[in-house]
């Protein structure tokens, strides 16, 4: 039987958590924050925007017996929808063939999603549960980027339950290759703009 929970981030802090916390001294600054209610429970605007900005995110499911798996999805930036203020979904490209998350979400639907935007040093922490749907082409398209030739196979419904977001400590600032690659090529068309004119400026005049 599941208990109901007291404050949405009991679904993290089981009471093995807040045990540990009070040896360790942070629970008094965790139950503060129950006190209130806990972390958000829907989607709010910020959240929205920063999973439309995202290109990677980390699915973590277990199976029936509790083994853990996390397998990683990705995509062009927008391949994350906010369906409304409690789902999240995304097209579920073809891959390996393994089907180890498809399986633990058909025996035990709860599911994780980490999303860590390391530009920005900023990461999100969300529970909820996932359900796989195949057989409804419609929303499958609805959630297929437009600018990528991968092939979709499904789509991955996810209802969140609590997401928190963490503080930027310890998360080391990498850009993607795609981003330093148009920073480079604006830095090289700058430079040569810059040479021409300082050549003009130069040149002997007649």
């Amino acid at each position: 039987m599941t208990l109901a929970l007291q404050a949405s981030s009991d679904i993290a802090f089981t009471p093995a958590v807040k045990s540990i916390q009070a040896r360790k001294g942070s629970r008094e600054a965790y139950a503060r924050v129950e006190r209130h209610g806990g972390w958000a429970t829907t989607i709010d605007d910020n959240l929205a925007a920063f999973l439309a900005a995202q290109t990677s995110v980390l699915l973590a499911t277990a199976s029936a017996g509790g083994q853990p798996y996390v397998q990683h999805r990705g995509g062009p930036a927008g391949f994350l929808h906010v369906l409304d203020e409690h789902t999240i979904g995304f097209a579920d490209f073809k891959g390996n063939q393994q089907f180890i998350t498809q399986g633990n979400l058909a025996e035990n639907p709860k599911a994780y999603l980490f999303v860590i935007d390391y530009a920005h040093r900023r990461r999100i922490k969300i529970w909820g549960r996932a359900r796989v749907v195949e057989d409804d082409p419609e929303l499958i398209a609805r959630l297929m980027p437009t600018d990528t030739k991968a092939r979709p196979e499904q789509a991955i419904l996810f209802e969140v339950e609590a997401w928190d977001s963490n503080c930027p400590q310890h998360i080391p600032q990498k850009f993607d290759a795609a981003d330093v690659a148009a920073a480079i090529t604006s830095r090289d068309l700058r430079i040569a703009e810059l040479e021409a004119l300082l050549e003009a400026a130069t040149k002997p005049r007649d």
